[in-house]
């Protein structure tokens, strides 16, 4: 059993908690960090761990094995490089930052010290992604042609304050909150974007904002894309995937229709699965066997060159290409 701490116990620390305390056979959190430790109190004993406001004196405790960061991502670089520093393997919530070379120094930190490190894009993890996944790498659809994606949430009208309503941490709309999963889920299918032409168009500044960011991108084989999350209508996920032998569209959680040249389209419904703790469950494994983490460092730093590049299409109103 890993002994982990916890540091921010926002509505995502307390998520994480939840996904794992009591249900893991691996994770198990014994003390947690917050600001506002009085607003967490009865979280904290419920879920049976200690709370403190120092985050040196938590990732220190030679009880604590791991170490999960549910901060704001300007704190990510430095705490993660604090706790591999100390030789215990970290899991980072996202974003990891806001640019590439920033995401670089903390996977760069955690490199040089050999710890697991863990980044949590857990939509790659539902039950429909997980087998859209699979039907691309299988070859089933073909060499990969076209994806097309969509995150919307209503979050924005729900999740008021903090890093979402600042331009500075939370740039480009809604596609730093909602569409980096949406980036994630094109590199993961499709692997490293290229260039990217993207747009903002905003109806209402935060609080309760209202925008749509949207983005046509190249990938480095060749093939293309577009993604798009919009504040703040009904949740919505899609990501379809357009082959040289047929398409594959994941819909929600659970469902996946796949479409072969001649066929008719089959749909198939999978069990729901709590993606995030799927995800937390493949950190810790990787920390008790060396098995792999679920998300490569390659790819969180392609995720975070893509984004960069897509504020910088933004900004400027012309396409971009990505650093790497």
């Amino acid at each position: 059993m890993i002994n982990a701490a916890v540091i921010g116990l926002g509505r995502w620390g307390k998520n994480i908690v939840e996904s794992a305390q009591g249900k893991s056979p691996r994770l198990h959190f014994i003390r947690g960090v917050s600001k506002e430790p009085e607003t967490v109190a009865d979280f904290a004993k419920a879920k049976g761990f200690e709370l403190s406001t120092d985050f040196d004196a938590a990732i220190a405790d030679p009880r604590v094995q791991a170490v999960f960061l549910a901060t704001p991502h300007s704190l990510h670089v430095q705490q993660i490089s604090a706790v591999a520093a100390l030789g215990k393997p970290v899991w980072s919530e996202k974003p990891l930052a806001l640019t590439r070379a920033e995401a670089a120094k903390a996977v760069a930190a955690t490199q040089k010290a050999g710890v697991v490190f863990g980044l949590g894009n857990n939509k790659r993890c539902f039950a429909s992604m997980r087998e859209l996944k699979r039907v691309v790498a299988d070859g089933i659809i073909g060499e990969v042609m076209h994806v097309e994606a969509n995150f919307t949430n209503e979050h924005s009208t729900r999740v008021l304050g903090g890093w979402r309503d600042d331009p500075n941490e939370s740039p480009g709309g809604g596609m730093t909150g909602a569409g980096l999963h949406v980036i994630d889920a094109l590199v993961n299918l499709a692997g490293p974007i290229a260039s990217v032409d993207a747009k903002l168009f905003r109806q209402k500044p935060p609080p309760d904002p209202r925008d749509a960011a949207t983005a046509l991108v190249q990938f480095a084989s060749g093939a293309t894309g577009v993604l798009a999350t919009v504040r703040a209508a009904p949740a919505y996920w899609r990501v379809m995937v357009f082959g040289t032998k047929g398409w594959a569209e994941a819909r929600d959680e659970t469902v996946l229709t796949t479409a072969l040249v001649g066929q008719q389209p089959e749909t198939k419904v999978y069990p729901a699965v709590d993606s995030l703790g799927v995800l937390l469950e493949s950190f810790a494994e990787a920390v008790e066997t060396g098995k792999p983490f679920a998300v490569t460092a390659d790819d969180m730093l392609d995720v975070v060159g893509a984004f960069e590049a897509i504020i910088k299409s933004m900004e400027q109103s012309a396409p971009v290409k990505v650093m790497r």
